[in-house]
């Protein structure tokens, strides 16, 4: 055989040069692996779940990103606290000012000012007592009220029409009782009381129950207006007796009540010191007060509670609010020299004049008192199909 035979015979199944190559590489391959991943044969196996070198490097930038915020977090509520305990030392430093959110005169204003002319004492600043009209309750004024800044110059008279009922009683009042207030504290409770003409012939108020029944719903109830506490006390006595009746609504206490006096309407629940002259000069009668104790002011006058309705009451509750978002070591300033005030004799003998007690407290017992009362009167007012007029 010639020698080109013999070169053809024993090169003809070596690859050649470049398939050798390929062939080289992808042995490299298959031990090295490319970009990180090796190569595996087809064998039924999944590969094991390696994850790829950048998802760790990742995941470990997560983590310190995750723990960087976390600090920083920890570090800005921290500067708050500070700041706002600082701040709460200064506080304060100018006039505040305690928005009623209605006209002058009335119970509203007498609590203000009682608790106003205190505080001036013993924050070394004037607290400004401003009416804010503009009615539907006190609604209007309280929308304009929860804009306010929150840093303690600015705080609210509230009160059960602006927080609790008349939240229900108008639609969209452009604020949450709950959530767009800072409670900084109670003030005062003032019970309501049952009263009729001496013509009535109900002498207790298991006797005008009995009466309203034999009646039937031409029975007529008298209220200082459509929503007033008055008129939903009404509302809460019939549903709990399980009677109706015809409501009658006047303009104010003072009209029903010179009413009630010439005998043109027989019964209605009004505030103990509208009543009380007429009660003891025996001009009309009363049935029962609707708090869940005797008033101090009518001692002889049982509570509606215990005079045929168990866990019936009805009261108006007065307190003191700031916007939501006022620093807690100011809200907790205010609460401490509130509850001092209250507990002067010159406080609590302004509000027992205005028929009502002194009620002292924490911010979150206040807050629970304002979830409670607009629960109440929410369910009552969907019941009843009751709406507000403005």
């Amino acid at each position: 055989m010639s020698r080109r035979g013999e070169l053809s015979t024993n090169t003809r199944h070596l690859p050649s040069r470049p398939l050798a190559g390929r062939v080289g590489r992808r042995s490299e391959a298959a031990t090295a692996g490319v970009g990180g991943l090796r190569l595996f044969r087809a064998c039924g196996c999944p590969p094991p779940l390696t994850p790829p070198r950048h998802s760790l490097r990742s995941r470990g930038e997560g983590n310190r990103r995750w723990a960087f915020a976390r600090v920083a977090t920890i570090v800005a509520l921290a500067v708050a606290g500070i700041l706002g305990a600082a701040y709460a030392e200064e506080y304060p430093d100018r006039p505040i000012t305690l928005v009623v959110p209605f006209p002058p005169g009335g119970t509203n204003n007498i609590m203000a000012r009682a608790v106003a002319d205190k505080l001036s004492e013993t924050l070394g600043q004037q607290v400004v007592v401003e009416n804010r009209g503009g009615g539907a309750a006190g609604t209007i004024a309280t929308r304009q009220f929860a804009k306010s800044p929150a840093d303690g110059y600015t705080l609210l008279l509230a009160y059960t029409s602006n927080l609790a009922s008349g939240p229900n009683l108008f639609p969209d009042v452009g604020y949450d009782p709950r959530k767009d207030f800072a409670p900084v504290g109670l003030v005062a409770s003032a019970s309501a009381i049952l009263v009729a003409h001496p013509s009535l012939p109900a002498h207790s108020v298991t006797e005008l129950i009995a009466l309203m029944r034999k009646t039937g719903p031409t029975f007529q109830f008298a209220s200082p207006g459509v929503g007033t506490v008055n008129h939903l006390a009404a509302e809460l006595f019939a549903q709990k007796a399980g009677v109706k009746f015809t409501h009658i609504p006047y303009k104010s206490s003072g009209g029903a009540m010179t009413d009630l006096l010439g005998g043109h309407n027989l019964v209605q629940f009004t505030p103990i010191p509208v009543a009380r002259g007429p009660v003891e000069s025996g001009l009309i009668r009363a049935l029962g007060v609707t708090g869940l104790k005797r008033s101090v002011q009518l001692p002889d006058v049982p509570t509606i509670a215990e005079s045929g309705l168990p866990g019936f009451e009805v009261s108006l509750r007065y307190g003191i609010v700031a916007p939501a978002g006022t620093p807690r070591p100011i809200i907790d300033k205010l609460n401490k020299q509130l509850d001092a005030a209250l507990a002067t004799d010159e406080v609590k003998k302004r509000i027992l004049n205005a028929g009502a007690e002194p009620v002292a407290g924490t911010p979150e017992q206040y807050a629970d008192v304002i979830d409670r009362e607009e629960t109440m009167w929410s369910e009552l007012i969907k019941s009843a199909g009751l709406k507000g007029s403005q």
